[in-house]
């Protein structure tokens, strides 16, 4: 045991079952997000972007990175598409010149709303393999300790982002005709 009151043996099996449960999941989230977005002529990295500008109603390259979990370069060189395609604006504030921010136009706006439109459980296999265990319990599987983990890696602010971004969904969208639709200016504030 070390001073923690812990054995290597019991560390290296936590590790392994994270990483080799979190390689198994992946695996299924990166085909089912593939999938998704496919008709979109989009990428995961693309898709991201364009959500995480969206929900941050504006961000820098450097926010993007450490929100989208990938390297400044890689949010760069991926928004630099999105700007080619005008899903995305590229902008220097007045009182900050050293950071690039990015802005999502009207047109990746509307992309984006038309891809969470689409969504279709059915098609969705996380989404499905956890059926059971809502039909079981009457809910979602909750991953208050991993967002704990998360929290613990990442920090506070990456959280509080990931959870707006949910938050914003809970109260800027609707769902109509089996479909999740924004709701309108009037229907937000009332």
């Amino acid at each position: 045991m070390t001073g923690d009151q812990f054995s290597i043996k019991e560390a290296m099996l936590f590790s392994q079952r994270i990483a080799q449960l979190s390689k198994a999941l992946w695996k299924t989230i990166e085909k089912d997000w593939q999938q998704w977005i496919k008709p979109y002529d989009l990428n995961i990295n693309e898709h991201h972007i364009l959500w995480i500008a969206y929900h941050l109603k504006g961000a820098s390259i450097s926010d993007v990175a450490k929100f989208g979990v990938m390297h400044v370069s890689t949010a760069f060189n991926f928004s630099k598409k999105l700007e080619e395609r005008g899903l995305l604006q590229f902008s220097k504030k007045e009182n900050d010149k050293r950071n690039t921010y990015i802005q999502i136009t009207e047109d990746g706006e509307k992309i984006l709303l038309e891809l969470m439109e689409s969504f279709n459980p059915s098609t969705n296999t996380i989404f499905q393999g956890a059926m059971p265990i809502r039909n079981l319990y009457g809910k979602f599987p909750e991953f208050i300790e991993l967002m704990a983990v998360i929290r613990n890696i990442y920090g506070d602010d990456f959280v509080k982002i990931f959870e707006k971004s949910f938050n914003n969904i809970e109260t800027e969208f609707t769902e109509d005709d089996g479909k999740i639709k924004k709701l309108s200016l009037e229907n937000e504030h009332s």
